[in-house]
């Protein structure tokens, strides 16, 4: 079989600058604004005439940091692992990746978006209006997914079939996010909503069992937490840097963490 040949036509660009930033799905990303700027030199300007009419928007894009692709892969959603064509994971024999996005505005070769899930610079392939009478299957099962109750009825959204547990934050934790948003570093939200998909080990979502329990890691740094039925407590953050590396540069602000909460 002969090599296929693709073309960027433009790149997204969004607030997420690293992988562990970005949401897994559209989903988790509601409200996050981005752009898609297209390409000079194409006719594009004229390809997306009318595109004002949709609401939303298929972007269909590369993994262009993802390496390598894997038969079986270990979902966020669940416990063990898959075959990596019944998920979404960016491990794909070609990395191609589908997107849906609200359109917010187009002004020449740039098109604002919301629910932006993809990482700032991936390129761009394709574009295609959503189509809700086609798009849309209420009723469809979802595999592995598949909601104990069955599919809703009446075409409501459905909701997200895993299981959601209960994140609170202990006074300690709600302060020390708090010290680092005002440095601007903002876990909060990740924080949040990876935990609320369980305690559970596991690599994907950065959770991993230690000597002093179970911890989750967001960016550079590190929550700890516990599990009690349906609920996570926080506790406190930590650093994700070791005490060696404090002194050296770009570390000043993981040493302040340190010094302010011990």
């Amino acid at each position: 079989m002969k090599d296929l040949v693709v073309r960027p036509i433009g790149v997204v660009r969004s607030p997420f600058a690293e992988l562990a930033e970005a949401p897994r799905q559209p989903r988790a990303a509601e409200g996050v604004r981005g752009r898609i700027e297209l390409v000079n030199g194409q006719n594009l300007e004229d390809a997306i005439e009318d595109l004002l009419g949709w609401d939303y928007l298929w972007v269909i894009f590369w993994f262009h940091r993802a390496e390598g692709w894997r038969p079986k892969v270990q979902p966020p959603r669940s416990e063990r692992k898959r075959g990596v064509l019944a998920t979404r994971s960016p491990h794909r024999p070609n990395p191609i990746g589908l997107s849906v996005m609200k359109i917010v505005s187009v002004s020449g070769l740039v098109i604002e978006v919301e629910d932006v899930d993809l990482v700032d610079g991936t390129p761009v392939l394709d574009l295609k209006p959503y189509v809700p009478w086609t798009d849309a299957i209420p009723s469809a099962r979802t595999g592995w997914l598949e909601p104990p109750e069955g599919a809703l009825p009446g075409g409501e959204r459905p909701a997200d079939p895993r299981p959601t547990w209960t994140v609170t934050l202990s006074p300690r934790a709600e302060a020390q996010l708090a010290w680092l948003k005002e440095h601007e570093v903002d876990l909060r939200d990740r924080l949040l909503a990876a935990l609320a998909l369980g305690p559970q080990a596991h690599a994907y979502r950065r959770i991993k069992k230690d000597s002093k329990g179970l911890r989750i890691s967001v960016k550079e740094w590190h929550a700890r937490f516990a599990a009690d039925g349906d609920r996570i407590v926080v506790t406190e953050l930590e650093t994700g840097r070791r005490a060696r590396e404090l002194d050296k540069p770009g570390s000043e602000l993981h040493l302040a963490f340190v010094t302010r909460f011990g």
